[in-house]
């Protein structure tokens, strides 16, 4: 029986693999590492966005020069990666990618995974296809 449930994750994962790459092959590892930089860059621009509109509300000129005049750039980023989190994930995938990549805190998928009641397999299924729904959502893959 345990062996026909691996068998059936196996196959899941790997159909769940070919569904997200529809068009073409893609570098999972690259993806994964794209994702992660770019989600942990969020979390940088979300602040950064904040401060900024804490500042012209107060009325002040910027505390701190400036080297970049991106800030559209930078607001589209947020608003796509907003978006995309709340719209393209489901309450579990969602998660998982807030707590691993959004949180002030370094967690382990093993922590994650026993705090959220999944097995490891499961939650390796819904790690990945988060990932993989980010990045067809920001039109990464």
């Amino acid at each position: 029986m345990k062996e026909a449930a691996s068998l059936s994750s196996k196959t899941e994962s790997f159909i769940q693999t070919k569904q997200l790459s529809l068009f073409e092959e893609v570098n999972e590892k690259e993806v994964r590492k794209t994702i992660a930089r770019e989600l942990k860059h969020y979390k940088a621009l979300r602040i950064a966005l904040q401060n900024k509109s804490e500042i012209k509300e107060e009325g002040l000129n910027p505390l701190f020069p400036s080297f970049c005049s991106k800030d559209k750039v930078k607001e589209f980023k947020v608003r796509q990666i907003n978006r995309t989190l709340e719209h393209a994930l489901d309450d579990v995938e969602r998660q998982i990618i807030e707590q691993k990549y959004l949180s002030t805190n370094r967690v382990k998928d093993i922590n994650l995974y026993l705090d959220m009641g999944l097995t490891k397999d499961q939650y390796y299924i819904h790690k990945r296809q988060a990932i993989f729904l980010i990045a067809t959502a920001l039109g990464i893959i």
